[in-house]
């Protein structure tokens, strides 16, 4: 019994230490995180939206993080800011607040899925990011209005159908502040269970892009893996093709495979060591402020 007890008291004393370590090593990156919900005052709705920011005043710059879009309805109801969370992590860790906003029809925001193109025999994909830059925009808006955000330094950014609502938002929207676009796996039709890294809809999301990258004002990193089981190299790069020959300036990269589906690198797990220098490097060239670790 005695030796029991002495068991119990180690395991305590080991599960105690093992949560001040985590909370030190926590508290050292210094990162905060804030659940909140954001009017959309047109609309007469809220969508639901995470904050990830550095530990101090500020004033920093903002980051406005867009989830992509599940193929299912059980996908979108399941979404969460906790999938773009260490994504976002890394950025607080450079300097800037993070909003993760989810659109109408997405998790804990709940509503009307209000972004669906249609079929892919005739999508009607300008009405769908229209609805989405919509709640975009209030998220948008919201964040400038924070205390400890810098309204001048604003940044869009989004993965797949995230990175689409993103370009389109900073096109048609012009956003006071805006100052870049970052898109990972940017695209919108693909399907790898039924046509692996061939999109059912290629010219019409081209045809976006040329109406998009006519209105465009700040540059836009269009970042993919050659793995990417959605959206092939091929696909890819014409689709930046047309946006650049409308007159947008933007940088493509495509980076060797990574994981099983580089559709994934940006949320993956490691995919900061391959995505974070190409965002290092975009920012340089166009004179964007990041703080280097």
């Amino acid at each position: 019994m005695h030796l029991l007890g002495r068991s119990a008291l180690l395991c305590a004393l080991v599960g105690l230490l093992s949560f001040f370590i985590g909370k030190a090593a926590y508290a050292q990156f210094g990162v905060l995180t804030q659940d909140v919900r954001i009017p959309v005052k047109e609309s007469g709705y809220t969508i639901a939206a995470r904050i990830v920011r550095p530990d101090g005043k500020g004033p920093f710059g903002a980051i406005v993080l867009n989830h992509g879009v599940g193929g299912t309805a059980a996908e979108r109801h399941s979404e969460s800011p906790d999938q773009l969370l260490d994504s976002a992590t890394v950025f607080a860790h450079h300097g800037y607040v993070v909003m993760l906003p989810l659109r109408r029809g997405f998790g804990v925001t709940g509503g009307d899925y209000a972004e669906d193109p249609g079929p892919c025999s005739n999508p009607n994909f300008p009405k769908a990011e229209q609805a989405a830059s919509q709640d975009v925009m209030a998220a948008y808006n919201y964040t400038r209005t924070l205390p400890y955000v810098d309204g001048s330094h604003m940044i869009l950014a989004g993965q797949s159908a995230g990175a689409m609502v993103s370009i389109y938002t900073a096109a048609t929207r012009a956003p006071q502040g805006l100052v870049a676009v970052l898109g990972f796996a940017a695209g919108r039709g693909g399907n790898p269970d039924y046509r692996p890294g061939v999109p059912c809809a290629i010219e019409p999301v081209a045809k976006l892009l040329d109406t998009l990258g006519k209105q465009i004002k700040v540059p836009v990193l269009f970042h993919y893996a050659a793995n990417d089981h959605y959206f092939n190299p091929a696909t890819t790069r014409l689709w930046y093709e047309r946006f650049t020959a409308a007159g947008a300036k933007a940088d493509y990269v495509l980076q060797p495979a990574f994981g099983a589906d580089g559709h994934y690198v940006f949320s993956a797990a490691g995919g900061a060591k391959v995505w974070l220098p190409a965002v290092e490097r975009f920012f340089d060239e166009y004179g964007v402020p990041f703080s280097k670790n």
